[in-house]
């Protein structure tokens, strides 16, 4: 077994993909939370079910689409999503380093969950980022204001001792010599970015990229508990991180595996 796999993650069974800086497990993340080591992570990146599949429609490519994703993002009630959001978080913070910080991205479907689960499983919250969508699909039923924006939370353990890093100076630099905002405006996934296979809720990589560069260094280990099409991954590892991914389909498993391979080549 390699040091890099000796170090952060013991499972019974082998990564479903493994590099000198890449693992991806296929599972369900409680199970794989629980068999990280203790503070081995550096930085997370979530993004967790929505809740959305309700059989209610949207606008994709111009054409009238089910917003049904799949079984995993299925619609439940309060409580069962508030207990599912404290579950993983909870399992998250025992794996962050204790300068180390988390990112979740949500809509308002249940971003107010995530706050509060954070709250309440000894998080602090640092920054509420607001990102707006460019090119938002329109709200076809017209009862509304068109959903132009989601929500990305950016917390650190709440203890005295622990000091999250941020990289203030490069994101001014970013952002023309100018303190960078909590808002970041962009488009929505370029169809580019797809080419080794679609994922419904998959993130741009402007988007990771800022929070890499933002909230970590280069050789850092980033996981992704829920990491879909492997964005997250793709953009760490280009970036000179290194990366752990979980998901329980295998299909996007094999997205996330296509891109991390690219992304390395």
């Amino acid at each position: 077994m390699s040091e890099f796999t000796d170090k952060i993650v013991r499972v019974r069974t082998r990564p479903y993909y493994q590099s000198s800086r890449a693992q991806l497990y296929l599972g369900d993340c409680f199970h794989l939370l629980s068999r990280t080591l203790p503070e081995s992570i550096d930085m997370i990146f979530a993004d967790p079910p929505y809740f959305l599949s309700n059989d209610g429609i949207t606008c994709q490519g111009g054409k009238m689409v089910s917003v049904n994703k799949a079984s995993w993002d299925q619609g439940a009630n309060w409580r069962q999503k508030h207990e599912f959001n404290r579950r993983w978080i909870r399992r998250c913070r025992k794996v962050l380093t204790g300068n180390g910080s988390i990112w979740i991205s949500g809509t308002l479907h249940n971003i107010y969950s995530i706050g509060m689960a954070l709250e309440q499983e000894g998080f602090k919250i640092i920054n509420n980022i607001t990102w707006q969508k460019t090119n938002p699909p329109p709200n076809l039923a017209c009862r509304c204001f068109t959903h132009s924006t989601e929500t990305i939370l950016w917390a650190q353990k709440n203890d005295k001792k622990s000091k999250h890093l941020f990289h203030y100076d490069l994101m001014k630099e970013m952002n023309q010599g100018k303190q960078m905002k909590d808002v970041w405006t962009g488009s929505l996934t370029k169809p580019s970015e797809k080419t080794e296979g679609k994922h419904p809720t998959q993130k741009p990589e402007y988007l990771l990229e800022r929070i890499l560069l933002a909230s970590t260094d280069e050789n850092m280990l980033i996981l992704d508990p829920f990491c879909g099409s492997g964005t997250t991954g793709a953009v760490a590892l280009r970036l000179g991180r290194r990366f752990i991914g979980f998901d329980n389909v295998e299909e996007y498993l094999e997205i996330s595996k296509k891109r991390l391979i690219k992304a390395e080549s």
